[in-house]
Formats: C-alpha cells, sequence, structure tokens
C-alpha cells in the first residue's frame, strides 16, 4: 500500500452482498487499545490495558487472550523481535482473570483445548552451537550471543509441562540465517499454531521456513520455504489440510511485493494466491497474516500500514478498512497504525453470544473517526 498523510483511514470499501459478515479484532500494536468492529468500520467493543498491547485473539467463553509489549529481553537490550512483557486473559469487560510473565516471551501463543497455553520464548543457544550457524551479516563468525526459538506448554498455574527446543531439529549448515539480518537470532519464530491433531505449526522468518512439527516427536513432518518465501508470518492449517500464510517478500530478489498463499503441504505446491495489482501495491515489510473465512473468501491484515481487507478467491477486493488509531512507532520513531494481525468473528461465533454490540455506546469514537 502506497504511503499517503492524507489518504482515508477507517472503512474504505464495503461490497456486503460478497463479504462474510461479521466483527473484525484488531489493535494498534503498541497501543493501550483492542477493539472490535462491526462491517461499517464502527467501533463496537472495547478493551483497555494500562500496559501496551501487542496482539490479541478471543476465546470462545468471550475472553480475550493478548501479549503485551516489552522492550527488553532477558533484563537486557535487545534487538531481537518483539518481546512480550506477560500473556494475559481479560474477561469481555477487562477485568484480568490470568496472567502468565517471563521475560524471554515474545510473538506468539495459542490456548489449548485442555486450559494450558502454549508460549515462544527466546533461548540462549550455546556457543559451539551458535558458531556453526551459517549466514548472517555479521559473516557467520559465530562471535556474538544467538538466541534460539524455544517452544513451552505450560499450565493455568504457570508449571511447565512440555518443551520443543527448535534448535535440535536443524542443521545449522541447511537453515541458513538470511544474509541481510543479523546473528542475534538464528530462527526469529513468529507465529505457533496448533493442528487438530495437536501438533503445532512454525513460521521461522529468518530461514524464510515454515513447518509442521509432530508434538510427539519433536521433528518436522513437512518443512518448506527457502527460495519460495521471504520472511513470512502466521501459517495455520485450513480445514482441508492446506496452509494459509502471508509471505511478507521483504528481501526478496527484484521487486518486493507481499503475498497471500495457499500451500498443499503433502505437494508443497502453491493452490492459490493473492498479489495486489500491480504486485508492489501490496506490501508490509514486518508482522501481517491473513486467514480463511467461512465463505471462502480471505481476510488479510497488510500489517505495516494498517490495512485490513477482505478478498474473494478470485481476488477481488470486497471490503476494506484502514486503522485510523496510531501511537508511537515501534520502529524508527514516528508515527504508526501498524497492526501484528487481525480477526473476523461471525455473529454466531461462542465468543459473541449474549454480548452488547451496538454501535450506539461509542458513538463519540465513531464520530470522531467516521469518513
Amino acid at each position: 500500500m502506497g504511503w499517503s498523510n492524507h489518504h482515508r483511514n477507517g472503512l474504505i470499501h464495503y461490497a456486503p452482498q460478497h463479504c462474510y459478515r461479521g466483527y473484525t479484532l484488531l489493535t494498534t500494536n503498541g497501543g493501550n487499545y483492542v477493539n472490535l468492529i462491526d462491517m461499517e468500520g464502527r467501533l463496537c467493543h472495547q478493551w483497555y490495558l494500562t500496559e501496551r498491547v501487542g496482539y490479541g485473539y478471543l476465546l470462545s467463553n468471550g475472553h480475550l487472550l493478548l501479549r503485551t509489549v516489552s522492550a527488553r529481553a532477558g533484563g537486557r537490550r535487545s534487538d531481537a523481535g518483539p518481546r512480550a512483557g506477560a500473556i494475559i486473559e481479560l474477561d469481555w469487560n477487562g477485568l484480568e482473570v490470568w496472567r502468565y510473565e517471563n521475560p524471554m516471551l515474545h510473538h506468539d501463543f495459542e490456548r489449548l483445548p485442555n486450559g494450558n497455553t502454549l508460549v515462544l520464548l527466546f533461548e540462549p543457544l550455546a556457543p559451539e552451537l551458535a558458531a556453526q550457524v551459517q549466514g548472517g551479516a555479521s559473516g557467520g563468525d559465530g562471535a556474538e550471543e544467538m538466541l534460539g526459538d524455544l517452544v513451552e506448554e505450560i499450565t493455568p498455574a504457570g508449571e511447565t509441562v512440555y518443551s520443543w527446543r527448535s534448535w535440535e531439529h536443524l542443521d545449522p549448515a541447511e537453515d541458513v540465517i538470511c544474509h541481510l539480518e543479523n546473528r542475534e537470532e538464528w530462527t526469529h519464530q513468529n507465529s505457533l499454531t496448533v493442528t487438530p491433531e495437536g501438533d503445532f505449526i512454525v513460521s521461522f522468518r529468518r530461514t524464510d521456513t515454515v513447518g509442521i512439527v509432530a508434538r510427539d516427536s519433536g521433528r518436522f513432518k513437512w518443512k518448506w520455504g527457502p527460495g519460495e518465501i521471504s520472511h513470512q508470518h502466521y501459517p495455520y492449517r485450513l480445514e482441508n489440510g492446506n496452509i494459509l500464510l502471508f509471505d511478507n517478500g521483504c528481501h526478496r530478489p527484484g521487486p518486493t511485493f507481499s503475498r497471500a498463499l495457499e500451500v498443499n503441504p503433502a505437494s508443497s505446491e502453491i493452490v492459490w494466491e493473492y498479489l495486489g495489482d500491480p504486485p508492489i501495491s501490496f506490501y508490509s515489510f514486518h508482522i501481517s497474516g491473513a486467514e480463511r473465512l467461512p465463505n471462502g473468501n480471505t481476510l488479510i491484515c497488510e500489517g505495516a500500514p494498517g490495512r485490513i481487507f477482505e478478498v474473494t478467491p478470485q481476488q477481488e477486493i470486497v471490503w476494506e478498512y484502514v486503522n485510523p488509531i496510531f501511537t508511537g512507532a515501534p520502529r524508527g520513531g514516528g508515527r504508526a497504525n501498524s497492526v501484528f494481525r487481525a480477526h473476523r468473528y461471525g455473529p454466531e461465533h461462542p465468543a459473541l453470544q449474549g454480548k452488547d454490540l451496538d454501535p450506539a455506546r461509542y458513538a463519540n469514537f465513531n464520530r470522531l473517526y467516521a469518513l
């Protein structure tokens, strides 16, 4: 999306007859509000935290599970990806009902059917292993500390009952860091989702890799990406067994552009994609995601410019919204309306049953951001 100081914010386009009608959840990355808007772009519900919010999603009981944003990792300054000060669960009214804190938390999390939560953590790698990892902008001498990605399952009491150390299942010679990235991290896992069988899906930004990991053995059942995608986000499994993901495209050879992709893991073939027209009109350097809606459309979050839009299988844009809420930019100063990830919930979703979603309760907010 082209940047302009004068482009319209809020609802840009809406074709009701072609959309999956529902409510879209989003938050400005690093802001204090999580907003639920209707198809007309009107605020219908809002959560507020004094802590800065990175990303959240709704649980079936109507609670909001989110991560806060921290500028530090492990008690020291770090350039490594977004840290989470905490994973927090809020009820519909914004009251805290659960919290988990760890200075190494980052990026993503997943509430499991048993009530436990999968979390994503950094952990320093042994210097001998770090020295073997290839790539990175420093030339690969392995002199600096390198962080690896660790997945843990924690109980509501905060006890760890399962751990997966990514580096135990990677090859330093094959899982190569992009030569334009530093060596502070090996993989930079930016996504964590779970399949119906309990396996989990990972996304390693720095090595351009997505994969399905068998929970019982920790081994990769499918691993794909280098040479096909570039610094991607949010792969998750569709009902048909395919994987949908956002291919950011930064550091891609040639023109820079993003794509939404559906990949068949049985054949590693791309079976559907969305491109901008022209391709360079659609681009987000970081964050972002895409999710398949029940009507077959795809909701795409072009995260860096705060643009969220719904497209048909034929790539027609039928709903488009630009986040009007700005906060201090997490990278490079200034202001930003960036959105880590967005979700659409239909009126029948369990989280919304019996809830007051009348936008009149937020009349002042909706007047302020009316087009």
